[in-house]
């Protein structure tokens, strides 16, 4: 119950529906084509379960950044998909970025010294929030983000943070793995709800 399908393209309406049926893509850029994946595993983030380790809490009391939000969306895709090996291709940029103008896709931007040093963004449909991919050029500040992340969320409603995949790293963040089934449910009444990121 991994790939469900592969196509040759994507666009968004076929990206919203994918997140409602549970699916997500993923760019093989090697072969050409879009994998869409549904995990028999989900990972969440339950947003009253977040921890934040005491050497982020002081980094996070210090200061030093600025904290935006969809302030520069192209850039933060781009950044995240600045590696060797990435699954976020030129037409996901396209898309996501369409997403982004219409409201149902987001970043967070952290900045030093007005240069952007970390960040994240995500796709956003009723109160459920479903993150992509992060990253940093400036020590923990990906985390940084993605505490802030997680606060505008429970301020704003939401009621589900979905990270695709359990990793060791988001493991010290209080993320978790859940069977698909009881994914599914989440989601259904995650979708119910109103909550809007930029009000």
């Amino acid at each position: 119950m991994e790939i469900q399908r592969v196509t040759r393209h994507l666009d968004a309406e076929m990206v919203e529906q994918a997140y409602r049926q549970g699916i997500f893509p993923m760019a093989d850029t090697q072969r050409g084509v879009i994998t869409w994946h549904r995990p028999r595993r989900r990972a969440i983030l339950p947003l009253d379960a977040f921890h934040i380790s005491r050497s982020l809490a002081r980094r996070i009391r210090r200061g030093g950044f600025t904290v935006t939000f969809d302030r520069d969306f192209p850039a933060i895709m781009a950044a995240c998909a600045a590696r060797r090996s990435t699954w976020i291709s030129d037409e996901f940029l396209t898309v996501y970025s369409g997403l982004h103008r219409a409201g149902k896709a987001h970043s967070v931007e952290v900045w030093v010294d007005d240069a952007l040093a970390g960040g994240l963004y995500g796709v956003s449909l009723g109160g459920a929030f479903f993150a992509e991919s992060k990253f940093h050029h400036v020590t923990d500040m990906s985390k940084v983000a993605l505490a802030h992340l997680v606060w505008r969320l429970k301020e704003r409603g939401y009621v589900l943070l979905e990270v695709q995949y359990l990793t060791e790293h988001l493991a010290q963040f209080g993320v978790a793995e859940i069977p698909h089934r009881e994914y599914m449910a989440k989601l259904r009444a995650a979708l119910e709800v109103s909550a809007k990121f930029d009000k």
